[in-house]
């Protein structure tokens, strides 16, 4: 069976305050069916052989040939590491398990992966897309597994961390976060998404995905200075990252690929310091003790 597809290099307006957290990651207008973040999002998953992805078909126009050239070998590497990872750290979770997606919109990890129980899933997507996405699946009867919930959050919010806890996600309970599929134009984007992720993920959490390789500062060709760059960028936002090789993530997965030039960083990183919501529980407790310390020494 023959796989193929070409990624469209379709980029938007991503503006945001870069001084303030969670300004609005997107305020794109989408509009109609030409509109560019829908055919990014297309592309995508037309990216994801029927074999990995038994929903990838519904998200994609009839009769669009597929070929499993290099961008797509790797596309599905990514999205099989970040399966397997999510699932296995997951799995670890003790009671309720949060789950982070920054997506296109067209994401099938909430109803293809075999999600454990009491696994709360939060999409964190442009909006239109998303409900493109949703109304196709539905029709071909996807479905969330049982004991499990899927939330969605509009990448349009001005707000992204208060918007995940209006819909409640927890900072003081562990979580991880995945990106893969979201559009980004600038640098600056992607570091108002780290600042937001940095603020919601509890110390020992993890952050992984696909990342563009257009992103690092440096040459994508010379690794010591990409890796250079992303121990910069993540560990100023509390992160210890490590980059993954495609090669090494395909051999790890069985799969002796013939693997040309990519354009991408498969990365995986883990929170060393707390969330914004563990502060400020920590804050709460100091000043209950020193609360009581003080109401000893009156006594």
């Amino acid at each position: 069976m023959e796989f193929s597809l070409r990624c469209a290099s379709v980029l938007v307006p991503f503006p945001f305050n870069n001084n303030k957290r969670n300004r609005g990651l997107l305020r794109a207008q989408l509009s109609d069916e030409n509109d560019p973040l829908l055919r990014l999002a297309i592309n995508s998953a037309s990216l994801q052989p029927l074999f990995m992805d038994p929903y990838a078909g519904c998200l994609v126009p009839p009769h669009t040939r597929l070929k499993f050239e290099n961008s797509s070998k790797h596309y599905c590497i990514a999205t099989k590491f970040i399966d397997d990872k999510l699932l296995r750290t997951v799995n670890h979770m003790d009671g309720l398990k949060q789950v982070v997606l920054f997506s296109d919109g067209m994401d099938t990890r909430p109803y293809r992966l075999n999600w454990p129980s009491s696994t709360i899933i939060f999409d964190i997507s442009p909006e239109r897309v998303y409900q493109n996405a949703i109304e196709k699946l539905q029709d071909v009867g996807a479905k969330i597994p049982r004991s499990c919930l899927f939330l969605h959050v509009p990448l349009e919010s001005s707000n992204i961390q208060e918007a995940l806890h209006m819909k409640g996600f927890n900072g003081n309970r562990p979580s991880i976060l995945a990106i893969q599929g979201l559009p980004l134009m600038t640098l600056a984007s992607f570091k108002e998404i780290l600042l937001t992720v940095s603020g919601m993920a509890m110390d020992g959490c993890l952050f992984l995905g696909e990342l563009p390789a257009w992103l690092a500062e440096t040459k994508i060709g010379t690794k010591s200075s990409t890796e250079k760059w992303m121990d910069n960028l993540f560990m100023s936002n509390g992160f210890k990252v490590n980059m993954v090789s495609y090669h090494k993530a395909a051999k790890s997965l069985g799969k002796a690929l013939e693997l040309g030039d990519h354009k991408y960083i498969l990365f995986v990183a883990e929170q060393l310091r707390f969330s914004d919501d563990q502060m400020e529980t920590w804050k709460i407790e100091s000043q209950r003790v020193e609360e009581d310390r003080k109401g000893e020494d009156f006594e």
